[in-house]
């Protein structure tokens, strides 16, 4: 270990040396409580990589406790710059085992109790291909036309549209190891690649799109780089990840109940639900098909509305009014039902409220219900043999889908048809505004069965009706949250253009 710098030597403080091997043993050893001893504590304690800033002794730790430890390394070189008795940086090279050289600098100062870090950015080898995020990737993979309303963007295609050349991997490896060869792009691909957009990879998805959370038990989660250490949200979650991350300009995914608005919401993205049945789904493995959807993620609402011109017919027309109901903004957290009203409030004053008498828990259990019935008839030949090949979440939806009756699923489907009724005459030619998931993006030792319930509450309003949804991004005590207008069938286009209008410069 040096000190610097080299024209004013000082001598490196008593005890530094000790703790920084304290720490490097802690982290290789993965030993949570003396590495949590050795951060400072209080709110003010920096961690910063490649995926973000954390913020807070509490944040780190919390990262800490869930990453499984990190990377097996060795120094090979240090170096320290002295700044008083109490204070001094450490830089240190390091060597991975698994290859190539990072680097980590860290703030150390002495209290009553020893020294702690107060302050620390890591950085490593960036990896050849972010398995997490991707499952096969190219520059390009796919060409598009080479010129066109698209040329120059970049897509990452969700791992359920049929690339020709590539299997569907559906976020499962035993899924894709028996998966053929697809021989024609999927009709949304061609048309995007028509239009001069070039595919950059196929993206990874939840598994079989059965999730709104964006973790994979098999490829792990994607990540999220403006929430670092929170979920991406799924089920399109390599492809708002490939967005949010600039790997790709245009993230194509789809929406059965929130699987583009939710990660829109988390990672700050633009993304449009389209209406049901208005693009089409062939070459796209189904879930649900009552409710499925094609969709998109951008990182900007002009972006997201260029693509919605090459794939999307004109609009029907209707009006631009926009209405709140305070009973579904009070189903988010409080923080995010303010973010959202603050929004809506900056851009468009005076937006209506009135109050709708809804039966969400009634509608919720048709929702869940149908598309477990339906994702059964579509999978549960395949999947109920192999349930020990599907993540711990995944498998539990299909164990409860193979129980469910053909008079069950008619039942749900009878209240749905429902429900599509009562929606479309509340919504009318006007917009609905409300949140587009119930929280910022949750960290992954929460309760994620509490936060799929409540944004299912919110989401499926756009789902049973069969309507078009953007998400807007906005943020809630600096993280994103997002805010969702929701229109008549076939006015995706007349959505595009508002959100156009509404996005904060």
């Amino acid at each position: 270990m040096t000190s610097g710098p080299a024209e004013t030597p000082r001598p490196v403080p008593p005890g530094l040396v000790e703790a920084f091997r304290e720490y490097e043993r802690a982290l290789m050893a993965d030993d949570v409580e003396a590495l949590d001893r050795l951060f400072a504590p209080g709110p003010t304690t920096l961690r910063g990589d490649a995926e973000g800033l954390l913020v807070g002794h509490d944040a780190i730790a919390e990262f800490r406790g869930s990453r499984g430890g990190a990377p097996r390394r060795r120094i090979v070189q240090t170096h320290v710059q002295v700044v008083d008795d109490d204070h001094a940086l450490v830089v240190a090279v390091t060597e991975l085992e698994r290859g190539g050289r990072g680097q980590q600098t860290q703030l150390w100062a002495r209290s009553a109790t020893g020294w702690a870090v107060t302050a620390a950015h890591v950085s490593v080898p960036a990896p050849a291909l972010d398995t997490r995020v991707w499952r096969v990737v190219g520059d390009p993979l796919v060409p598009g036309a080479g010129s066109g309303p698209l040329a120059g963007e970049t897509l990452a295609v969700k791992d359920l549209y049929a690339v020709a050349g590539h299997r569907v991997g559906a976020g499962n490896p035993t899924w894709l190891a028996q998966a053929p060869v697809e021989s024609e792009h999927a009709t949304v691909v061609g048309r995007l690649l028509a239009a001069g957009a070039d595919v950059r990879g196929l993206a990874r998805t939840d598994e079989l799109a059965w999730s709104l959370a964006g973790t994979n038990a098999h490829s792990g989660t994607p990540p999220n780089p403006r929430a670092p250490g929170r979920i991406p949200g799924g089920s399109s979650s390599g492809s708002a990840s490939a967005v949010s991350l600039g790997h790709a300009t245009v993230g194509l995914g789809t929406d059965t109940g929130g699987s583009i608005r939710v990660p829109a919401a988390y990672q700050g993205l633009h993304g449009i639900r389209t209406t049901h049945g208005l693009l089409p789904r062939d070459g796209l493995l189904p879930l649900a098909p009552s409710f499925d959807t094609v969709g998109w993620l951008t990182r900007d609402a002009a972006t997201l509305r260029r693509v919605g011109e090459v794939l999307l017919p004109p609009s029907p027309g209707g009006g631009d009014d926009l209405v709140v109901v305070p009973s579904l903004l009070a189903l988010a957290t409080p923080e995010v039902a303010a973010a959202v009203e603050g929004h809506v409030d900056a851009v468009a004053p005076g937006v209506a409220r009135e109050e709708w008498d809804l039966p969400l828990d009634d509608w919720l259990d048709a929702f869940t219900t149908r598309q477990g019935f339906e994702a059964w008839q579509a999978h549960g030949g395949w999947a109920g043999g192999r349930l020990d090949a599907l993540g711990p979440d995944v498998a539990g939806r299909f164990r409860h889908a193979g129980t469910l009756s053909a008079a069950d699923g008619e039942r749900a489907a009878g209240v749905a048809a429902e429900a599509r009724t009562r929606i479309r005459d509340l919504v009318g030619d006007r917009v609905l505004v409300l949140p587009s998931a119930a929280s910022v993006a949750p960290r992954p030792r929460d309760d994620m069965a509490r936060v799929r319930s409540a944004t299912l509450r919110l989401t499926l309003l756009a789902g049973l009706g069969g309507l078009p949804a953007v998400s807007l991004p906005t943020s809630a005590g600096g993280l994103p949250c997002g805010v969702c207008l929701v229109a008549a069938p076939g006015r995706d286009r007349d959505l595009l253009d508002l959100a156009v209008r509404l996005s904060k410069p």
